[in-house]
């Protein structure tokens, strides 16, 4: 079964591209890039994709949350 929240095509790269786009912004800009990620998914969930855009709005917070972690322990 396809993983739809995060499929192949982003991860059987050279780079995964979220890092890709992670390395083309400051700490801020991807930091809301996360966020704009999250608000979208959840904005829409109930008259587009429904659980599947829930889970890929969990996806953007899980993300989310381990880059403010790695901020941390830094």
């Amino acid at each position: 079964m396809s993983d739809k929240i995060n499929p192949d095509y982003y991860k059987n790269k050279p780079i995964e591209t979220i890092e890709a786009i992670r390395s083309q912004l400051s700490v801020s800009e991807f930091r809301g890039y996360l966020k704009g990620q999250i608000c979208k998914y959840l904005f829409r969930y109930q008259e587009k994709n429904g659980i599947e855009d829930l889970n890929k709005m969990l996806w953007y917070a899980n993300y989310l949350k381990l880059f403010e972690e790695q901020l941390i322990n830094v």
